[in-house]
């Protein structure tokens, strides 16, 4: 596969792991990190941009990409309009794009408007939970701008949610004929929209929607067969990180569930994945460098 460039940077797949912190620009975030937060009461200081410190800091651990989005996707969520979800990540990415120039974003977003707006204020790539299929006009934008895309399958439906207390929300998954070639059909499928628009091979990123429309143990599956999804073609990312399939294996809530990722996270660079979305960046990050000199050794 061809490296994928952003002017002075790249990253060169197969040569080692990325890690993408998650900064969710949210106040409904299922993991407990919406950085939508009111300034104390009473507060005299102009308030940093909410995010911005959280970027410095990821960026100082060594974290190679900022995921941004505003909108949460977390099961039963309600969505937020394009004007709301830019009114969120808008003021951030240009902050963070003033401090760390050098930063590569991406933005979390189904919505053109939003990537749109978002490309043409520094990001690099645009990471779509519906691999392409909500919003027509998507895939033109991303191949106007000469963006990368995330193309995640996805089969989540609001009405499929069940919630247990403490364990947070879960989608109870979708039928699958077989779950694996289900999965890389969609995928292909959103691959196919891509190309149509004009997005090149080398700017397609796939991720096979760990935790959206699959239950406990079709996750656990995909996560041991990674390497089924590698084996398309195209770089992987893989975000398992806190998510409910790991609580309701561990029977634990999201603040409790690092040590449950980070296997995960382990197993899934075994399996073939080149990047890993995360929260936990600096211990992810120690789990990705240490998983990365068992597999990928010269």
């Amino acid at each position: 596969m061809h490296p994928l460039i952003f002017g002075k940077r790249s990253l060169t797949w197969g040569e080692r792991t990325y890690v993408m912190g998650i900064l969710n620009l949210t106040p409904d975030s299922f993991s407990g990190d919406g950085l939508l937060v009111p300034p104390p009461s009473g507060s005299l200081l102009k308030p940093k941009e909410p995010g911005l410190e959280e970027a410095g800091r990821f960026l100082a651990a060594g974290t190679d990409i900022l995921d941004i989005g505003g909108e949460s996707t977390r099961p039963g969520s309600q969505p937020v309009d394009a004007e709301e979800e830019l009114r969120r990540v808008l003021p951030t990415l240009r902050a963070i794009l003033a401090d760390f120039p050098d930063a590569l974003v991406s933005i979390d977003t189904y919505k053109a408007a939003v990537a749109e707006e978002s490309l043409k204020a520094g990001a690099s790539i645009v990471n779509d939970v519906w691999g392409l299929r909500a919003d027509p006009d998507l895939a033109r934008v991303v191949a106007r701008y000469h963006a990368a895309v995330v193309l995640m399958h996805n089969r989540s439906k609001p009405a499929n949610v069940e919630v247990r207390e403490q364990l947070g929300n879960a989608y109870l998954g979708a039928e699958y004929q077989n779950l694996l070639e289900d999965i890389k059909r969609e995928l292909l499928g959103s691959v196919d929209i891509a190309r149509s628009a004009g997005i090149p091979d080398e700017r397609i990123i796939l991720d096979p929607g760990i935790g959206f429309g699959k239950t406990v143990e079709q996750n656990l599956e995909l996560i041991n067969s990674l390497d089924e999804i590698r084996a398309l073609g195209f770089p992987v990312l893989f975000g398992p990180s806190r998510k409910s399939f790991i609580g309701y294996t561990l029977n634990l809530p999201p603040d409790q569930r690092q040590d449950g990722t980070a296997a995960c996270v382990a197993i899934g660079i075994a399996r073939g994945a080149d990047i890993v979305r995360v929260h936990d960046v600096e211990p992810m990050l120690r789990v990705a460098r240490m998983t990365d000199a068992i597999v990928r050794q010269k």
